[in-house]
Order: C-alpha cells, then structure tokens, then sequence
C-alpha cells in the first residue's frame, strides 16, 4: 500500500509542468493615494509590459464612485504589440485599442428605419397606450 502512495505521489510530481520561474524586473513604479480619493499609478516592467492609471471620487445624483483612466501595454504571444486604453465611469467600461474587434457599419437601409422611428414622437408611435400604462 506503501509502495502504491509512493509511485502516486512521483507520478504526480512527474506530470506537473518543470518549467523554471522567470523573474521580470521592475524598471519603474509609482503609487500614489491621496485624501481626496484621487489615485495614480504606473509600472514598467523589463519585458516591455507597462500600465498606468489615475482615478478620482465623483458624486453621481445620490451615489459617490470612482472614475478613471488608464493603458496598459505587452508582448503578445506573436511577438505584436498589444496597447490598450480605457476609461471606467458612471456610463461604463470604454476599452480602445487596435486589437479590438470593430462591428460592421449599420447598412444604410437600416439606418434610415432607425432614423425614421427616432423622428417619431413617442407618444404617437404604434403601440404606445399613452402615459401611466
């Protein structure tokens, strides 16, 4: 029964990958915090990847959160370049970068229906049962 723990656990240990750490040194790094919730930070690391972000509080109607603004930057796998920039407020996450898929343009049949409905009153589209309904 011994024997059997033995080989198991080697096994294991033999099956799990041998790949030696690779440590990436920090060229820079910057935090800040300060009183007013307001933040910023960066860090560049030797493998070319780097970040940075600011963010502040801001009060939206009753609610208090914090927006920001911010890249990041690496090596992809294929040796590319992956920028990315964002910001993350009350109307949500914007990523932008050249990796991003992109949606087709709207066919202009299309738009032309969403710009006749858009030009509508609400009150007098099909289907409205009027306010309070």
């Amino acid at each position: 029964m011994k024997l059997i723990i033995l080989l198991s656990c080697v096994v294991a240990a033999l099956a799990f990958p041998q790949k030696p750490e690779q440590q990436v040194p920090i060229l820079s790094s910057e935090n800040e915090v300060n009183f007013d919730g307001s933040y910023r930070y960066s860090y560049e690391g030797g493998d070319g990847t780097s970040a940075q972000q600011a963010g502040q509080l801001k009060q939206v109607g009753p609610e208090a959160g914090v927006v920001n603004q911010g890249s990041y930057s690496y090596a992809a796998p294929d040796g590319s370049r992956i920028s990315l920039t964002y910001t993350a407020d009350e109307f949500g996450y914007h990523p932008q970068g050249d990796h991003l898929p992109v949606a087709p343009p709207i066919p202009p049949e299309i738009q032309k229906s969403l710009d006749f409905i858009a030009s509508i009153p609400v009150n007098q589209r099909e289907g409205d049962q009027g306010e309070g309904q």
